[in-house]
């Protein structure tokens, strides 16, 4: 297993914002399908990814992360709406919310594991924007994420930023939906969806298949619908 690396608090004063203002670089904080390599790729230089319905133009600056790290988010994993994309939920990120108790009566986890990836703004502006179904090419404007810990850029399900803390300096921002776990009903994730998180998991974590399967299968809108036997069997199914 691999060692994740843990996140230094967010200072919001003054002197410490004014020396991460603007943002040039930054983590961005992948929980869903961008765990995966791959999917990640298609963001970043074009194309489909396995499994998926759509295809992507791709960021301004291609080139593949700087670094890599594994990450722990506090918070919950949860999978609502519909994707257009993998069909099923979709994953979303809800970093205020306490583990939910999952059907078997286990407490479900307080963290979801994540894998960070060093960007440029202009590359994590562009994943945003292609997450959105919007063409890239404009940059965010962090300020009020990396001063708050939180901003909306706009009404969408994956328009509010959020900087759970700094790592090596640098502020570490993903993206969820506007409203919280409680307010929206769950949608069970599709096999695809599911295969390429868990993989995204094994391989940033490295986590047993066994491991990544039995905690998916504990989070809200997976729960009830996937075991964690038939998670664990995506890893190995070539499909």
């Amino acid at each position: 297993m691999i060692r994740a690396r843990r996140l230094d608090a967010l200072d919001d004063s003054p002197e410490a914002v004014r020396r991460r203002s603007p943002v040039h670089h930054l983590w961005y904080a992948a929980y869903g399908s961008n765990m995966h390599l791959d999917r990640l790729t298609a963001y970043l230089a074009g194309g489909r990814p396995p499994g998926g319905l759509r295809s992507y133009p791709g960021c301004r600056d291609p080139r593949v992360p700087a670094r890599t790290a594994p990450i722990m988010l506090s918070g919950l994993l949860y999978f609502a709406t519909e994707s257009q994309v993998w069909t099923g939920g979709s994953a979303f990120y809800d970093p205020g919310a306490a583990p939910a108790r999952r059907p078997d009566g286990r407490p479900g986890s307080a963290e979801l594991p994540s894998c960070a990836y060093l960007l440029t703004l202009s590359q994590f502006s562009d994943i945003a924007a292609q997450e959105m179904y919007r063409e890239p090419g404009e940059d965010l404007d962090l300020t009020e994420a990396v001063t708050r810990g939180r901003s909306r850029t706009g009404p969408g399900r994956y328009e509010t930023l959020v900087c759970p803390g700094l790592l090596d300096g640098y502020p570490v921002l993903t993206f969820t939906a506007p409203w919280s776990s409680q307010d929206i009903a769950m949608n069970p994730p599709s096999a695809a969806y599911l295969r390429h998180i868990a993989a995204g998991i094994v391989a940033s974590h490295g986590w047993s298949a066994r491991r990544a399967a039995d905690y998916l299968a504990g989070c809200p809108g997976a729960d009830g619908h996937w075991t964690a036997t038939e998670i664990a069997a995506l890893l190995t199914d070539p499909a």
